[in-house]
């Protein structure tokens, strides 16, 4: 329900303005809409203290934006700064990852999870040296077709890398698109509706700023229950407030504690230490049954993570 007032108290200041309430949280409009460049000013200013927060926004080169997106991937960004720095250090350049071994490469994962991401890299760099000449390729296409490089991906890398003018749309960014742009909630908007107003919505002059400055919204203001008080772009927005879909969760993701991708872990980490192992000492050393270890070997080994040798296992070589 919308209510109209004259003035209303938020944040303890007083306001002229319209309201829209809804379920008893009160966010702010302006009573007229903003032209599109205005809005797309304030939240590229918004950005800009943010551009140098993490390292791989400090002109890292196609192959550092190459490398940050694939740890992105499944992992939040605070938890990527020291990961990063550690991968690069150890691999600076693309024809050093591609020359390492498969083992090494996992080692130096250490702390990620999710180590098929890191297989998945790994032979993208090995590809790209041995059939593109050494360069990250620019177009979102051929970036598809890299081990490991997803729609999203691709357009963060080809914006990011190149300022090629490509929406690069993940959960945070659907989220935003959906509201400011449609006055909607993302779940109550077909993907393909999304992508065709994300990419009117795109600022061509500075992609790569403009991707990243909508997901760092997404992320940090209009969250699943926004933050519409702190919004940059609180007047320009359609929804401004969260509607009746904003109390839905996602689906939670199953506990750590006990699952699988927690034994899998663990196995990784065992290898770390030591080179041959036998599934049932993997058993003792992460703490899982034996029968539960030779699951979790199976995946390990689909996945290029692991390989046998006779009755033992160790981290692929590759």
């Amino acid at each position: 329900m919308t209510v109209a007032a004259s003035a209303t108290v938020v944040a303890e200041e007083i306001v002229r303005s319209d309201v829209l309430i809804t379920r008893s949280r009160v966010c702010v409009g302006t009573g007229s809409e903003p032209t599109p460049d205005r809005v797309a000013g304030r939240l590229l200013a918004w950005y800009e203290p943010r551009r140098d927060a993490f390292p791989w926004r400090q002109a890292p080169g196609p192959y550092g934006v190459l490398v940050s997106e694939v740890m992105l991937q499944q992992t939040q960004a605070p938890r990527v700064v020291g990961a990063y720095e550690r991968f690069l250090a150890a691999f600076p350049t693309l024809e050093a990852l591609a020359a390492a071994r498969r083992a090494e490469v996992l080692r130096v994962w250490a702390g990620l999870g999710y180590h098929r991401r890191a297989v998945a890299l790994h032979e993208a760099a090995r590809r790209i040296v041995r059939d593109l000449g050494g360069r990250v390729p620019s177009d979102p296409g051929e970036l598809r077709r890299l081990p490991g490089v997803g729609p999203y991906t691709a357009a963060a890398v080809a914006s990011i890398a190149f300022d090629v003018p490509v929406p690069a749309i993940d959960t945070n960014v659907r989220r935003v698109v959906a509201r400011a742009r449609l006055g909607a909630q993302p779940g109550d908007v077909p993907a393909p509706r999304i992508a065709e107003e994300a990419a009117r919505w795109l600022d061509p002059e500075r992609p790569g700023d403009w991707n990243q400055a909508v997901m760092d919204l997404g992320r940090e203001i209009c969250r699943p229950r926004p933050r519409c008080a702190a919004c940059p772009i609180l007047d320009g927005c359609r929804a401004r407030g969260p509607g009746p879909g904003a109390a839905r969760r996602a689906p939670r993701q199953g506990g750590f504690e006990g699952s699988r991708r927690q034994l899998r872990g663990r196995i990784v980490a065992a290898l770390r230490e030591r080179a041959l192992l036998e599934p049932r000492d993997l058993g003792a050393l992460t703490g899982f049954a034996e029968a539960e270890v030779l699951g979790a070997l199976e995946g390990l080994t689909r996945d290029g993570v692991v390989e046998r040798v006779g009755a033992r296992v160790r981290l692929a070589e590759g």
